[in-house]
């Protein structure tokens, strides 16, 4: 037993040196645990409630790793906001519609947004969150409008094809169909608590959520196909 306590001392730092060497090794994976980590604060609390020291138990790091890397907090929060849109566009460019016809290319970004929000709280939250600083940081994020306007361009394609093939009216807008698909898919997250609340959770049980999830790709489908086409 004597020996036993008189080790732990060693062995806590033969433990320490192992986990610096690792994190000297691989630094991406610290970075991606610190950033984890930090949006999940940041989208509970707030730029101003969140707590550094909240994010160093998350991931078992230090203050001073988090800052080696990020700077300070603000920089922080702005490395969250970026990593959580770029994650999202990335999602939509990988979706497999090239080869789909226009209609069913719509019915799968409407398909991902509304489940990529529902699974994606922390996401929600933090958008909420920068519309209440008026997107302040946002802007600061040279990056990220770029970033975003991929957005727009997959659906510009996919109204092009539609246009083309005769299905969609030629006045289609992708950007208003982008507030469209945000609109409906956000609003299911961002006001969840509040709807639940007043009338119930029903709408939040799986069955329920598929069939909202198949309204909102039948409203955006209706609004962009052609009259004599619906």
């Amino acid at each position: 037993m004597a020996n036993e306590i008189k080790n732990k001392p060693t062995q806590a730092r033969a433990q320490g040196r192992s986990q610096g060497r690792s994190w000297k090794q691989d630094p991406e994976t610290v970075k991606a645990d610190i950033l984890n980590a930090a949006r999940a604060e940041f989208a509970a609390h707030g730029l101003s409630g969140a707590r550094i020291s909240a994010i160093v138990e998350r991931t078992q790091t230090s203050k001073r790793m988090i800052f080696y890397y990020f700077g300070d907090k603000e920089s922080l929060y702005l490395a969250v906001l970026d990593q959580a849109y770029r994650e999202v566009r990335e999602a939509e460019a990988n979706l497999d519609i090239r080869h789909l016809p226009p209609d069913e290319a719509l019915r799968k970004v409407v398909e991902f947004t509304f489940d990529h929000h529902r699974h994606n709280p922390d996401f929600i939250r933090l958008v909420m969150i920068e519309n209440i600083h008026d997107g302040n940081h946002m802007s600061r994020i040279q990056t990220l409008a770029t970033t975003n306007i991929a957005a727009i361009d997959q659906l510009d394609r996919i109204c092009r094809r539609g246009i083309e093939a005769g299905l969609f009216r030629e006045d289609v807008s992708p950007l208003v169909i982008h507030w469209q698909i945000s609109a409906m898919s956000f609003f299911n997250v961002s006001n969840r608590a509040t709807f639940s609340m007043n009338f119930g959770d029903d709408l939040f049980a799986e069955d329920a959520q598929l069939m909202l999830r198949e309204q909102v790709v039948q409203s955006i489908s209706s609004s962009v196909m052609r009259t004599d086409r619906v």
